[in-house]
């Protein structure tokens, strides 16, 4: 047997191995009819609740406007200068830039 010969056989036996399959049918599908339920006047849902609108950040709560003008709620950073508020925690304040913490007097 030659090499072609051979080669002319295992392409025959790959095909003969391999037949082609039928794609398969979709049967169609029959609609589900859902059993009419009623509910009950207790499971109705009730109408949302608004809620309130929240207070805005910003310079809105760094500043409060007066008749002489505007007066700051806190006061700016020693180290870091005007400009950088320091937060406010109750028993003390604190700058976010540079994390100096001034104590307050009680």
């Amino acid at each position: 047997m030659t090499m072609a010969e051979k080669k002319t056989e295992k392409a025959a036996v790959k095909k003969e191995e391999k037949p082609k399959e039928k794609p398969l049918e979709k049967l169609p599908e029959k609609p589900v009819e859902k059993a009419a339920v009623e509910k009950p006047a207790e499971e109705i849902k009730e109408k949302k609740v608004e809620k309130p609108k929240k207070k805005q950040k910003g310079a809105y709560s760094r500043y409060k406007v007066e008749e002489r003008g505007f007066v700051r709620l806190r006061p700016f950073c020693e180290r870091c200068g005007p400009g950088y508020f320091m937060a406010d925690h109750g028993d003390r304040y604190t700058c976010g830039h540079c994390g100096f913490t001034r104590y307050k007097k009680s």
